[in-house]
């Protein structure tokens, strides 16, 4: 058994409401606080680093699971490129602020999907190796900082926020176990959201940052909007389905879903075609859409509200820009 033994969150004092990303964007207040979801996200201020706040929300985890940082065999990094540095291991700064001083450490990437394949690859690992018995997944985000709230094909996007989570995986240890993954990944989105400049098709010039190209922009709006109606929420339903199936369980059995942030619709809708109610999840409303950590956030606040219960069968599922989606099972612990 693979167990989750310890969690946990970081996330920055910074706040920007709905109104204010309305008046950004040009558009009513109604719009972004009931159509998009967003009555305020947290937002990073200029000490807010992803891997500085990867590292707290480690040591909270940690905290929690009792272990030591010593006994960590491996440090995942979940969080995303953009961090303090270019080209550069985050997981393995991780491994050195916490003290994993006899962990290996490498980062994983799978846009706003990471944290979903990141326990599935640390699954596989413990089971393939009899050496690692406790794997720590940490990760930051605050991709915020490439939103035009000017530019409307990025108008999704608008609910991407700032902050860090972290949970500890543990070999043949009580906690909330983790079953079974399902991801789909397709090619069709993979040139769909990007940061047009800056990669060496177009390597970054004094230019493209006066005319403010170093943003996150859709290349084919119109496209990408048909082709994810055509499979999005279908695929969503598939993987935490699949899920289930995998580890032995059917969407009768679900109790919690941990959900990304995404406009209001869709979430009620997935709820909905599960069998599931408001109260078998939380709408992220005043937290904003914090990437692959959205699930850990999930989680956190269901614990903290009383939502879960020893034996019942969670689901975290996700989807990413490239495009991702991917769900998995956990049997909630003491």
């Amino acid at each position: 058994m693979i167990g989750i033994t310890g969690l946990g969150m970081y996330l920055p004092e910074g706040r920007m409401t709905g109104a204010q990303i309305a008046e950004k964007a040009n558009i009513p207040t109604f719009v972004v606080e009931t159509k998009m979801g967003i009555i305020e996200k947290v937002v990073a201020g200029p000490n807010d680093h992803p891997v500085e706040m990867s590292v707290k929300a480690a040591k909270e985890a940690i905290s929690e699971a009792q272990v030591d940082a010593k006994d960590i065999d491996v440090v995942i990094y979940m969080g995303e490129e953009h961090k303090e540095y270019p080209l550069w291991t985050a997981a393995i700064k991780i491994q050195e602020e916490i003290g994993a001083v006899n962990a290996w450490a490498f980062d994983v990437q799978l846009r706003c999907g990471t944290a979903i394949m990141a326990m599935k690859v640390a699954k596989s690992l413990m089971f393939a190796d009899d050496s690692v018995k406790t794997v720590l997944l940490a990760g930051g985000y605050r991709n915020h900082d490439f939103i035009d709230y000017e530019n409307e094909r990025t108008r999704f996007m608008f609910n991407l926020g700032a902050g860090a989570g972290a949970m500890i995986l543990q070999k043949n240890a009580r906690g909330h176990e983790v079953l079974e993954a399902s991801l789909i990944t397709d090619g069709s989105f993979s040139e769909d959201v990007v940061v047009p400049v800056g990669g060496t098709k177009e390597p970054l010039t004094v230019d493209h940052l006066q005319e403010g190209r170093y943003i996150l922009d859709v290349l084919d709006p119109e496209g990408m909007k048909l082709r994810l109606e055509q499979k999005s929420l279908s695929n969503f339903l598939k993987v935490i389905r699949q899920s289930l199936q995998k580890s032995g369980y059917s969407e009768t059995n679900l109790h919690y879903v941990a959900m990304l942030h995404m406009k209001k619709s869709a979430h009620d809708y997935v709820l909905q075609e599960l069998g599931l109610s408001e109260g078998n999840s939380i709408y992220l409303s005043h937290y904003g859409h914090i990437g692959q950590i959205d699930q850990i956030l999930s989680l956190c606040l269901a614990r903290k509200e009383g939502k879960l219960q020893e034996g019942q069968i969670v689901s975290l599922v996700s989807a990413g820009i490239g495009y991702a989606w991917g769900a998995i099972t956990v049997k909630w612990g003491t």
